[in-house]
C-alpha cells in the first residue's frame, strides 16, 4: 500500500532539566494567572471540581503535577483554551 514510514519518537521527561523546570514553573504562572482573571479563589475552584482546598494549592505550587484531565477540568472552569497554559 504505498510507502510506508516509520516515525520514531524519542521522548521523555526529566524533571531535573533546566529547560523542564522552566516549562513548568510557566505553566504554573499560567495556571494561576487563569484562576485569577476568572476572579476565582482556589477555594472556589476546589468546590467546582469536588475536591479540598489544598488540592488547587498543591497544584498552583508545584507540589503535585496537574494531568491533561485536571487541566480541561481547569481550562473550562476559568474559560480558557488549552493553549492559554502553553508557554
Amino acid at each position: 500500500m504505498g510507502n510506508s514510514s516509520t516515525i520514531e519518537y524519542t521522548f521523555g521527561v526529566n524533571s531535573k532539566d533546566k529547560a523542564y523546570q522552566e516549562a513548568y514553573k510557566n505553566f504554573l504562572a499560567r495556571l494561576i494567572e487563569a484562576r485569577k482573571q476568572a476572579g476565582l479563589t482556589q477555594v472556589d475552584v476546589a468546590k467546582r471540581l469536588g475536591r479540598a482546598h489544598s488540592f488547587i494549592s498543591k497544584c498552583e505550587l508545584g507540589e503535585r503535577r496537574v494531568d491533561f484531565v485536571e487541566l480541561q477540568q481547569l481550562a473550562k472552569i476559568y474559560n480558557k483554551e488549552l493553549s492559554f497554559f502553553r508557554d
